[in-house]
């Protein structure tokens, strides 16, 4: 009897511990859009890629390091002989999209629309996940997923006209650059379970946002050559704030969570981020919160609860 009684706490202690660091990870992750737009408040001169290049610069010796770790660690369990030209193509290629596409459209994005409406169009991407798994599977949505998405995008188009309503600029531009950022983040879900399931999430983590990291630096190099930034200092710690807190941190507080508590109640927990987004972005950036707004958030939130639920 004594040993059921050890284990019952240690149990309780791990999931305490899931639901704090997917909690944590949530958070994180949706500070990055406040974070983007107080950048961009303090330099016209700011960039999607110029911002984005920072962020990384500092993220990459993180991501090297557990890279380089997760490498010496498979090879002492003859792990890494598994990885073969085809895998190391998938990390490539699911780096570039995920990474490094779906973050540049998204902080493109950014610079014409609210961290708001940013982040719940951003909160739609297990709802395209369903859309195309879907398609390509060639079943059709049952009735539960058919409501789910029907309340999410209604909810999305009643944020999106109440923005319209109050005639900001580059609306349309900056939410078709956040859409597409969001499908595209869908497709690497969809491409990154088996690479995940191969050689696990951290060690899947740090070699993607590795190859994202170096696309990044090339993309800035192309347009900007290489040059000494000279921008304000509050920008620099922004970015060393976004890299860390809205980056690295997020990235592995996410995956030990989900191996602690599921997936399925890990992206029940991550709702948590438009709120966040919203609260954040009111305090911080003096964003307007509207009846239409929160009735907004609430549907999107609803559908995607929905939809998660019946994915796990």
């Amino acid at each position: 009897m004594h040993q059921p009684e050890s284990v019952i706490p240690q149990n309780n202690r791990q999931a305490i511990f899931g639901y704090l660091f997917v909690l944590l990870g949530a958070f994180g992750f949706s500070a990055k859009a406040v974070l983007v737009k107080l950048a961009y408040s303090y330099s016209h001169q700011l960039d999607a890629i110029t911002l984005m290049v920072l962020r990384m610069a500092i993220s990459l010796p993180f991501f090297l390091v557990v890279a380089l770790w997760s490498a010496n660690d498979s090879a002492k369990t003859n792990d890494a002989q598994r990885l073969n030209r085809q895998d190391w193509l998938m990390i490539f290629g699911l780096g570039l999209l995920g990474y490094y596409i779906a973050s540049f459209l998204d902080f493109a994005g950014l610079q014409y629309i609210s961290a708001g409406l940013e982040r719940l169009i951003i909160f739609l991407y297990p709802t395209f996940v369903v859309l195309f798994t879907a398609a390509l599977q060639r079943r059709a949505i049952n009735r539960h997923q058919a409501v789910a998405l029907a309340l999410s995008y209604a909810g999305m188009m009643l944020v999106f006209a109440d923005n319209r309503a109050m005639a900001s600029s580059g609306l349309l531009l900056g939410s078709a650059l956040v859409f597409c950022s969001a499908v595209a983040f869908a497709f690497f879900l969809m491409g990154s379970g088996m690479m995940v399931k191969r050689i696990g999430s951290t060690r899947f983590t740090a070699y993607s946002m590795t190859v994202a990291c170096l696309a990044t630096g090339l993309h800035f190099v192309i347009q900007h050559g290489v040059k000494l930034l000279n921008l304000p200092a509050d920008v620099y710690w922004l970015a060393l704030i976004m890299a860390i807190f809205s980056t690295v941190l997020p990235a592995f507080l996410m995956n030990a969570g989900i191996r602690r508590i599921g997936a399925g109640s890990a992206s029940i927990i991550s709702s948590i981020g438009p709120i966040g987004t919203l609260a954040l972005a009111f305090v911080l950036l003096g964003e307007t919160l509207t009846a239409a707004q929160l009735a907004g958030t609430a549907l999107v939130l609803i559908g995607v609860y929905v939809v998660s639920r019946a994915k796990s």
